[in-house]
Order: C-alpha cells, then sequence, then structure tokens
C-alpha cells in the first residue's frame, strides 16, 4: 500500500499559477505511474495527468493540456503537478493517486489508481 500526502494548494487569481506536491512512502516509488484528479463541489471526480513510472510519458485530460505539466522525481519519491494559467473552472480539491500495478507501459485505467492522498483545495478566483 502507498501513503500519499498532498501538498500545495490554495487560493490564486485567474490567470496565475500553483504547484502541487504529493509525497508517497510504503512502496517503491519508482515503479509505478503516479496521477492526478479533481473533483469540484456537487462533481463527480476527474482525471487531470498522469505520468508513467519512469516519467517518460505523460498524459494530460484536454482541459489542461498545454496549461499543466506534471513530473516527478524518483529520488524524492515526490510527483508535482505544475498548473499556470489557471482558470475559475479548475477551482477542486485534487487528489493524486498511485497505479497499483508495477512498470505499466501504458496510461492506467482510472480504477487502477488505488491508494489516494487526502486532497488539497486549490481555489481560483475570477
Amino acid at each position: 500500500q502507498v501513503q500519499l500526502v498532498e501538498s500545495g494548494g490554495g487560493l490564486v487569481q485567474a490567470g496565475g499559477s500553483l504547484r502541487l506536491s504529493c509525497a508517497a512512502s510504503g512502496r517503491a516509488f519508482g515503479s509505478y505511474a503516479m496521477g492526478w484528479f479533481r473533483q469540484a463541489p456537487g462533481k463527480e471526480r476527474w482525471f487531470v495527468a498522469a505520468i508513467s513510472w519512469s516519467g517518460g510519458k505523460r498524459y494530460y485530460a484536454d482541459s489542461v493540456k498545454g496549461r499543466f505539466t506534471i513530473s516527478r522525481d524518483n529520488a524524492k519519491n515526490t510527483v508535482y503537478l505544475q498548473m499556470d494559467s489557471l482558470k475559475p473552472e479548475d477551482t477542486a480539491v485534487y487528489y493524486c493517486a498511485a497505479d497499483r500495478v508495477d512498470y505499466r507501459d501504458h496510461l492506467p485505467p482510472s480504477a487502477d489508481f488505488t491508494s489516494w492522498g487526502q486532497g488539497t483545495q486549490v481555489t481560483v478566483s475570477s
């Protein structure tokens, strides 16, 4: 099992930037993909971005492509989400999650992200 702790959320004006971090423990960090998801009030949790175990492949939702960048530092057991050009519709609780399968070479199905952090709130004001 993986323990995940997010940080870096906050309040920002539209057009601004934030960087989220997610620290992992409990399983060899460099062996599994990581993802970011978000959940706005009254809505379901949606996929935002994912990165393969090696960092060589990155995947993004269309709504954030070109604005958000996912990265990982396997030496620090941490995954990041750099969010630029933020919009009010980006307001949500952001969660990081870990793939249950090691060394997968394609985007994991959302259902295979089985370890979750507690979430961090991102609020973008207009």
